[in-house]
């Protein structure tokens, strides 16, 4: 009895301790601009003074899990150019529409000081630069959060997945080829109809292991061998590692040789200051980028990556030079790649990424990172006869051309050595998407994920009934 009674007391305990741990208060909205009505996207939605956050999605709604113990902290929802909004926590009305109103400063105002400082845009960001050894983190960190990968054409998704996963970084000063590394934890949603894919992909992955391509035919093809190519060609082109250790990290690799934004990042980059606006109550310097003297490049392993004109906005706060969020295009801009990009991929952007920022502690965490490139498929004829194949009945160029998009969401900054220490040493550490797992119900009731729009929802519903009629 005596052992009956001790086994049923640690169970009750233990039932006790992981209903109050992993309570949840879910909060819902949508936010929009005061004066237009229209939605605001990726406005940051997060609880103050903490790094349990998310954003909003194209039609402005959000979706937030805030555990137990934060009821009676502060939610603060803001974006670039708007006045924040905030309520406690406990009074905020669920389901209700939040209007931001518009905060921009004078740009006479902020330029025209008597302290020593750029004026420029070419200066400023210079300054940002030399700044960023003090405003990154200087010591090791973990940091969770969501990843969605999808690849789709015009009409429909092809691929959907949609992961957990944890970054640790060692700190900026380091090298993130060697000292920063990516697990993909959990997965929440696979829908999987890549034998579809790319006989393009294939043939470049057989010539990459010294084999001859030949005639390739897709039924005489293993699913096996297709999957390999197409592991082999993301990790070279958008895997998580290419993401985070590669080239388009801008601000995080900007200490690396040949970093983009790099301490010659004047010769392929222009920058001009464009006005002074304000995030949640704190000057911001908004910068256009354009091309420099040369084009840029990523050099990429067995891929002609380069000849591209830089184009996009790098803002930067006024106060202390830290860089709050990058939206950077690679467009087409010799007239080899402009060609190329053309007849494969009918598009001249071929890398889109936009990267913000959250402070925590005076040090600049990435909070939200957004990735899109076009994909090479083998879906049509992309021959010099191209036009005749689509002058045939039945031809839907929307089905033709393929992208691919990596949203992640950072929800959690862990900066305890002793967490940081058993991760390192219990982790596997794969960043390898493709790799199936269980799916674990009772971890993602309380994981932050990004919100799918309307049109996500319809077109994430409708790829899960083809995934479903597929594997039938």
């Amino acid at each position: 009895m005596k052992h009956f009674t001790l086994k049923n007391f640690f169970t009750l305990f233990i039932l006790f301790i992981g209903a109050t741990t992993f309570a949840q208060t879910e909060l819902k909205g949508k936010v929009a601009d005061f004066l237009t009505f229209q939605p605001i996207e990726s406005a940051s939605v997060y609880i103050e003074n903490t790094t349990i956050g998310s954003i909003t999605n194209t039609d402005g709604n959000f979706v937030l899990k805030v555990p137990q113990e934060h009821l009676s902290d502060t939610l603060v929802i803001s974006s670039i150019g708007y006045k924040s909004f905030r309520v406690v926590i406990s009074e905020f009305e669920n389901g209700s529409d939040i209007f931001l109103e518009e905060d921009v400063a004078s740009l006479d105002e902020v330029v025209i000081v008597a302290d020593p400082r750029p004026t420029t845009g070419n200066g400023i960001v210079m300054k940002a630069i030399e700044k960023l050894p003090k405003n990154l983190p200087e010591l090791p960190y973990l940091q969770k959060g969501f990843l969605r990968h999808k690849e789709r054409n015009k009409k429909e998704y092809k691929w959907l997945i949609e992961s957990a996963i944890t970054l640790y970084d060692s700190s900026y000063a380091s090298g993130a080829k060697n000292n920063l590394k990516i697990n993909v934890d959990e997965t929440r949603k696979s829908y999987d109809l890549r034998d579809i894919d790319s006989l393009f992909t294939y043939s470049a992955y057989l010539k990459s292991i010294g084999s001859n391509a030949g005639n390739l035919n897709r039924n005489r093809i293993k699913t096996s061998s297709l999957v390999d190519a197409i592991k082999w060609n993301d990790s070279r082109v958008n895997g998580l590692e290419n993401l985070f250790k590669g080239k388009l990290n801008l601000v995080r690799n900007s200490d690396v040789t040949g970093a983009l934004f790099g301490k010659n990042v004047l010769e392929k980059h222009e920058f001009t200051l464009d006005t002074i606006l304000v995030d949640n109550g704190r000057k911001l310097y908004k910068i256009k980028i354009s091309k420099g003297n040369d084009f840029v490049g990523l050099n990429t392993p067995n891929i002609y990556n380069e000849g591209f004109e830089p184009k996009g906005w790098v803002y930067i706060y006024y106060d202390n030079y830290a860089i709050k969020k990058v939206e950077y295009e690679l467009v087409a801009g010799s007239d080899i790649q402009k060609k190329r990009s053309k007849s494969l991929y009918d598009t001249q952007v071929l890398h889109k990424l936009i990267v913000t920022y959250m402070e925590y502690k005076d040090k600049m965490y990435p909070n939200y990172i957004y990735y899109e490139t076009p994909k090479l498929v083998n879906i049509g004829d992309r021959s010099s006869d191209r036009i005749k194949t689509e002058a045939e009945p039945g031809f839907d160029k929307g089905e033709q051309y393929y992208y691919t998009i990596q949203e992640i969401l950072f929800s959690e900054i862990i900066q305890d050595p002793e967490i940081i220490a058993q991760e390192l040493m219990q982790n596997d550490w794969s960043a390898d998407i493709f790799s199936s797992k269980p799916y674990n119900e009772a971890f993602w009731e309380n994981y932050n994920v990004l919100l799918e729009s309307k049109e996500e929802e319809k077109l994430i519903q409708d790829l899960s009934k083809r995934a479903s009629l597929y594997k039938e």
